[in-house]
């Protein structure tokens, strides 16, 4: 594994890194687990802020994984103690970032497998599609579900999108850690 370290915050786009390596950005929901899937596929505890209190993260956080790409993580999206007015700049942060970046190369949209597709899930989606941004889907918190929830969980997210690949991850477990990884490597060979 290569060695992964905190490249860069940037709170507009005047503050994002050069674009020198690929990039995969890392979208969801607050709370959803991003810190903690970005923790777990660097395999170091601490690289990305985890917090109990969702929408911490307001700017988009940068890490550089070796000398081989960057891991991004946009902020979370969907609490509704945020302002209005915060959480449209966060949004227009975030358009700027998936517009704009030639280097990215797959954005990782997290839904809460407990909860399936929320309309705020269902949005960012539509927005991937229509701006032809390749993505796949990764659902987190797999652990919390019994067997037979997870079936019918995983079974209900793969129906509403059948032409997306949706990886079940476990921040506790580490399941889905190497299909994440896969899923990045074979999409810098895609492209």
């Amino acid at each position: 594994m290569f060695e992964a370290e905190f490249l860069a915050s940037a709170a507009n786009p005047h503050q994002f890194p050069p674009e020198t390596l690929p990039e995969y950005a890392f979208l969801g929901r607050s709370n959803v687990g991003k810190s903690s899937l970005l923790n777990r596929l660097a395999g170091k505890k601490g690289l990305a802020f985890v917090s109990s209190t969702p929408g911490r993260t307001q700017t988009i956080n940068f890490y550089r994984v070796g000398t081989r790409l960057h891991l991004v993580d946009l902020p979370g999206y969907g609490y509704a103690r945020v302002p209005k007015s915060e959480s449209g700049q966060w949004k227009n942060l975030v358009d700027s970032y998936l517009l704009g970046r030639t280097c990215l190369e797959l954005s990782l949209l997290l839904i809460d497998s407990r909860r399936g597709w929320m309309d705020a899930d269902r949005q960012l989606r539509e927005f991937l599609n229509y701006h032809h941004r390749p993505f796949v889907v990764v659902a987190t918190k797999i652990d919390k579900l019994n067997r037979k929830q997870e079936n019918q969980n995983l079974h209900a997210i793969r129906a509403e999108a059948p032409d997306i690949e949706v990886v079940p991850f476990s921040a506790l477990s580490g399941r889905g850690v190497r299909e994440i990884w896969q899923t990045i490597t074979k999409s810098k060979t895609t492209r």
